[in-house]
């Protein structure tokens, strides 16, 4: 989640101090979207760590909630990463600015400790058991 919460970040206040046209870009209707839709995607990876969090410290079974909050968040950040730089445009890819690096570690966030793949299966084989 810190990864697209950071990513996210640099990408608005990117977007607030670029200026096209004689305004920020971030009021782009097509920027302000995909901000707005990264931050509520973030606040979602958020609340599903959160809930498999708060069953660990009750010493109960989190297994489903984990893989979803793993999966779920580790697309997000390689999602959230891509369109901020996207917004970043050519700049997105300079290493000058965070963003290219942030994309970088959001891949790192679907492979390593269980690929996504590894935690749909998981998820999966725990809805199906019922």
């Amino acid at each position: 989640v810190g990864v697209a919460r950071a990513a996210y970040e640099h990408a608005a206040d990117y977007a607030r101090q670029r200026v096209q046209f004689g305004q920020p870009i971030a009021m782009n209707q097509a920027i302000y979207f995909l901000l707005a839709d990264m931050a509520a995607d973030i606040e979602a990876a958020r609340l599903l760590t959160w809930k498999a969090a708060w069953l660990a410290d009750r010493g109960k079974r989190n297994t489903k909630e984990s893989a979803f909050a793993k999966a779920f968040a580790a697309d997000l950040a390689m999602r959230v990463t891509t369109d901020a730089v996207q917004i970043f445009g050519g700049y997105g890819y300079m290493k000058d600015y965070p963003v290219e690096k942030l994309m970088r570690d959001a891949k790192l966030l679907q492979i390593y400790e269980g690929t996504s793949q590894i935690q749909r299966m998981v998820i999966a084989k725990e809805t199906l058991a019922r």
